[in-house]
C-alpha cells in the first residue's frame, strides 16, 4: 500500500516556479525537476504538478483545473439524477401496480 503525502498549495507553487525558472539551467526538464525537488523536500510528482501548469497556461493540450473540476461536479450531479431517476421510475411502477389491483378488487 502507497502512502501519499499531499503538499500545500504554496509548495506546490514554489517547486513550479523553481523549475520553471531553472529549466535552462539542465539539460531536460526531468533532470530540472530532479535536481530541484529534494531541495523543497518533494518527490518528483512535481512532473506533474508542472504539466498541470503547462495545462492549466494553454501550453499543454488537455483540459484545464477548472475543467476537470466542473466535468467531476457534473458526472457527480449526473450520477445523483440517475439514482433520483430510478427511484422515481420504481416508486411509479409501485403505485401504477397498486392502482390496477385496487381497481381489480372494487
Amino acid at each position: 500500500m502507497r502512502k501519499t503525502t499531499t503538499y500545500s498549495p504554496e509548495v506546490c507553487e514554489r517547486a513550479v516556479r523553481m523549475v520553471l525558472e531553472h529549466l535552462n539551467d539542465y539539460p531536460s526538464e526531468w533532470a530540472t525537476i530532479e535536481a530541484i525537488a529534494p531541495k523543497i523536500g518533494c518527490a518528483a510528482q512535481t512532473h506533474g504538478w508542472i504539466r498541470r501548469h503547462q495545462t492549466d497556461a494553454g501550453q499543454r493540450p488537455g483540459a484545464t483545473t477548472e475543467e476537470r473540476e466542473r466535468i467531476k461536479a457534473l458526472e457527480r450531479e449526473n450520477r445523483e439524477l440517475r439514482k433520483a431517476n430510478e427511484i422515481l421510475r420504481l416508486a411509479s411502477a409501485y403505485f401504477a401496480l397498486a392502482e390496477l389491483d385496487r381497481r381489480t378488487k372494487s
